[in-house]
């Protein structure tokens, strides 16, 4: 894809990886919108400024209905680690039927590429949240859409205090052999790195149909040619995200009156 041509489109703006993967984007020249989940206008700052946005429920898919329209591609970032089923919130709903909802979104509205953060395969990640991701991934190659997965590790922002043992995984993930024995691909990762690594794919085509983890996207995000902080007049990344939730990487979950 061409830089300034039709933008992207980004699911979850106003949330932690959705704004950090809209900064990534806009440090490439390229157009983004936003869909943001009704109420979480104000989390935006100043990409409310650099952005098109629109409110939106991937839960609801009447909310979605033309949003895709004239958009290069669409990158969904919407997800969660963690289930409520006292509250009726599945693992099934919160990756797989907002995956459903957007992709049907892209097919109505003639968008024919979309990015899909999945998940990393860990020991420490739930496996109701890998089943429900695995099973959005499969419902993708099926849409007929040219679909990129990004199986994500868990992410950080660089000046969060994390827990000794997620920094120490991180350290470890770059050493061989265990990088090589594929630890690097389920240590937690810089969020900065995953938005300009998700950056490149916005703008290269050989990745359609493919599968990436973190080792490629760490390789794209060096061929990123403006680093984020440069991107927006007085930007700082704690703006984005003050107090990012290791619990909640991916995007916002169904609000209470969700049914």
């Amino acid at each position: 894809m061409a830089r300034g041509t039709r933008g992207i489109l980004v699911t979850g703006g106003g949330s932690f990886l959705g704004d950090y993967i809209a900064v990534a984007l806009l440090a490439e020249g390229l157009a983004v919108s936003l869909l943001v989940q009704p109420g979480a206008e104000d989390k935006l700052g100043q990409l409310s400024r650099h952005t098109r946005w629109s409110r939106a429920d991937v839960w609801s898919p009447g909310s979605l209905r033309g949003k895709a329209r004239g958009h290069a591609a669409v990158i969904h970032t919407i997800g969660s680690l963690t289930d409520d089923p006292a509250r009726g919130v599945s693992f099934e709903r919160l990756n797989l039927v907002s995956t459903r909802n957007v992709a049907n979104m892209c097919i109505s509205d003639g968008v024919e590429r979309l990015i899909f953060i999945s998940g990393s395969r860990a020991p420490w990640l739930k496996r109701g949240y890998i089943h429900s991701k695995r099973a959005a991934e499969t419902y993708l190659r099926r849409s007929g859409l040219r679909v990129t997965i990004v199986r994500a590790p868990l992410l950080y922002a660089r000046d969060q205090d994390r827990p000794f043992f997620f920094r120490l995984l991180t350290r470890l993930g770059r050493l061989p052999p265990l990088a090589w024995l594929g630890l690097g691909n389920a240590a937690p990762l810089a969020v900065e790195l995953l938005a300009r690594g998700v950056a490149q794919l916005a703008l290269a085509d050989e990745y359609d149909n493919a599968i990436v983890y973190a080792d490629e996207l760490q390789r794209l995000a060096r061929r990123a040619t403006v680093p984020p902080e440069e991107t927006l007049p007085g930007y700082e990344r704690r703006e984005l995200y003050d107090a990012p939730d290791e619990d909640l990487p991916f995007g916002w979950t169904p609000g209470s009156d969700q049914p």
